[in-house]
């Protein structure tokens, strides 16, 4: 990978787009392990919009959506989160030459789409 993670890449295109973000996981120093929200969440995103207006994003390479959607659709606070209203995706970033794209896959209740493939 470049010198930015799969969590700045995403930060970067959220803002672009005019989402609001807060980076919601952290190191837990003690046990030695990254802690994601409600462990699932990387990123909590909110914007101004009457629908779609709250979201989670669990970022990663596009190697691992595959293990990250199984980690989300094994965790039962991901259908709560979907219930009361929060969006959940899974962005895995990739590189195509010199250029960065994402392929982001969507959750409606644990059933999982891929809604598009796009550049920061």
């Amino acid at each position: 990978m470049s010198s930015l993670s799969p969590t700045q890449l995403t930060l970067k295109k959220l803002r672009g787009e005019g989402w609001t973000c807060a980076v919601v996981e952290h190191w837990n120093s003690f046990a030695k392990i990254r802690q994601d929200l409600f462990g699932f969440g990387d990123i909590l995103a909110c914007r101004d919009k009457p629908i779609e207006n709250i979201l989670i994003v669990q970022c990663t390479t596009l190697s691992n959506v595959a293990a990250r959607k199984k980690k989300i659709s094994n965790n039962p606070l991901s259908l709560a989160w979907e219930k009361a209203g929060g969006r959940l995706q899974v962005w895995g970033w990739y590189k195509k030459k010199t250029k960065w794209h994402c392929r982001i896959s969507d959750s409606d209740c644990g059933h999982w789409q891929d809604i598009e493939c796009m550049e920061p």
